[in-house]
């Protein structure tokens, strides 16, 4: 008896010995995972930063490239260019080229001389003969859209000129049509976004030539980084994410990346490793003192464990709930849509029921956003996101914001005729709303709608269907906007019989 109850002090000894032990290696475990899940947050935020930012950039590329396509047509057509400077100015430049960063819009011929310039744009030199994007076209007629490095201009400050060959009938090299874009507009978009004190975050081009950071300094523009290391890392890949010491000032960051589709253009954001990791070293020299300090305390550490295992579990529930839900309008976004979309689609499939979806655009919202400024267009959205909602009841509609201006409804267990109800319903309720808007014809804000419905497996899938109501989209704006078009009748009851 002696003999045992000698025995249980060390018996305890050794289980809180051992329950130290368990407890400090799940601690250690735990404030390692919570470093890991820090860093894994800090690329998916920068991941998510270069999408908006390429995004931002590819739209308007796009935007300007087809005025260039429309400069070099008209140029080409001696009808144009035989009207009286100011029509023949109005023909070849369109809103686009007055846009808040285009620095100027130029037509020049085969010499190099300007033969017609925008209405905003700058006296330009006696010649752009030589110059990087005119010696380019001339010399190789295949270049298509090109971009030119960053260069100081006459009027607006650097810039970067993007431009078109202009071809003569017979073939021949006839001038170059060109855009200058404003290095402040992709100065706007860094400044926008905050990556920690020591974080950077930049636009380069892919031979190397910088054309913003942030933190700004004048001498980045233009600074050829092709040398460096952490730029090499780029060139091998459409996008990547690494961990690298910056050339610069050798701080540590997480470099994010990726390439503008259709441009020369790579965006990176690269907090600094140390900002990403301050709040969890924080955390983590309290919860070693705390562990170090009562480690023998095995059921303090426990309820400590249970609660940030708990408080763990409400920020992942948030997050996902955020993931999927559109930040402007409070309505689920794409990702939350398509997903849905894919569980009704199956279950419409063993139930044998019609599904309907409707495609929504707001009518002339660029030139709303021109008018009235982003704040006041993030109003609208929100008003039409706002009225979609009141008219979409029930439990299993689901109504979303698709991208920009445009949102989408998922109908379960409805046919065309109560799509087009609701539709109706969406359509007259923004249009009641009187929200005023210069740019349209009818001086209101006003949306468009396409309709489609089909039970499984007509239309060959989800998709398919949502494919069919797009194309609904198009009718109604080519039938003036301020509409809903539904599918045919015919195509219908193919799709449900």
């Amino acid at each position: 008896m002696a003999t045992s109850l000698s025995r249980y002090p060390l018996l305890a000894g050794l289980a809180g010995t051992a329950v130290a032990v368990l407890m400090a290696s799940l601690s250690i475990a735990t404030l390692y995972q919570g470093r890991e899940e820090a860093l894994s947050h800090a690329r998916e935020t920068s991941e998510n930063l270069v999408s908006i930012i390429g995004g931002d950039i590819a739209r308007n590329v796009e935007i300007y490239d087809l005025s260039l396509r429309a400069i070099v047509d008209g140029a080409r057509d001696p009808s144009v260019m035989a009207l009286a400077p100011d029509l023949r100015r109005r023909i070849l430049f369109d809103r686009a080229t007055t846009a808040a960063y285009i620095g100027g819009g130029y037509v020049i011929d085969a010499n190099g001389r300007v033969i017609v310039k925008g209405n905003n744009a700058a006296a330009p030199p006696e010649t752009f003969a030589e110059r990087e994007y005119f010696r380019a076209h001339q010399h190789n007629p295949s270049v298509g859209l090109f971009f030119s490095h960053p260069y100081l201009t006459y009027a607006h400050g650097m810039a970067i000129g993007m431009s078109r060959r202009i071809d003569m009938s017979d073939g021949s090299f006839g001038g170059i049509a060109l855009l200058t874009v404003n290095v402040a507009y992709f100065r706007s978009l860094v400044n926008k976004v905050d990556v920690g004190p020591q974080g950077s975050i930049f636009i380069v081009q892919n031979d190397g030539a910088m054309v913003v950071r942030k933190p700004f300094v004048d001498d980045d523009i233009n600074r050829n980084v092709a040398g460096s290391a952490t730029f090499g890392r780029m060139t091998s890949a459409s996008s990547g994410s690494y961990v690298a010491k910056s050339p610069v000032d050798g701080v540590v960051r997480i470099y994010t990346f990726a390439r503008v589709t259709g441009t020369p253009f790579i965006v990176g954001v690269a907090p600094a490793q140390d900002d990403v990791l301050a709040t969890w070293r924080a955390r983590s020299t309290v919860v070693g003192v705390l562990t170090l300090l009562f480690g023998l305390s095995f059921i303090a550490l426990s309820w400590l464990l249970a609660l940030s295992l708990r408080e763990r579990a409400r920020a992942q529930e948030e997050l996902v709930r955020l993931a999927g839900t559109d930040a402007l309008t409070g309505l689920p976004n794409r990702r939350a849509f398509d997903e849905r979309m894919d569980e009704e689609w199956r279950r419409a499939r063993r139930s044998n029921a019609a599904v309907s979806v409707l495609f929504i655009d707001v009518d002339y919202f660029k030139a709303y956003n021109d008018n009235y400024g982003h704040a006041l267009g993030d109003d609208a959205l929100a008003a039409v996101a706002e009225c979609i909602a009141l008219a979409v009841r029930r439990p299993g509609d689901i109504p979303a914001r698709y991208g920009g201006e445009e949102f989408v409804v998922l109908l379960p267990d409805t046919r065309m005729d109560g799509a087009l109800h609701i539709a109706e319903t969406i359509r007259a309720g923004i249009k009641t709303r009187s929200i005023a808007h210069r740019g349209s014809l009818i001086g209101r804000l006003t949306v468009s709608i396409g309709c489609a419905s089909a039970a499984p497996p007509g239309l060959g899938g989800a998709y398919g269907l949502l494919s069919a109501a797009d194309q609904q989209l198009y009718e109604a704006k080519a039938a003036g906007r301020d509409c809903v078009r539904p599918m045919a009748l015919q195509d219908i009851e193919v799709t449900q019989s």
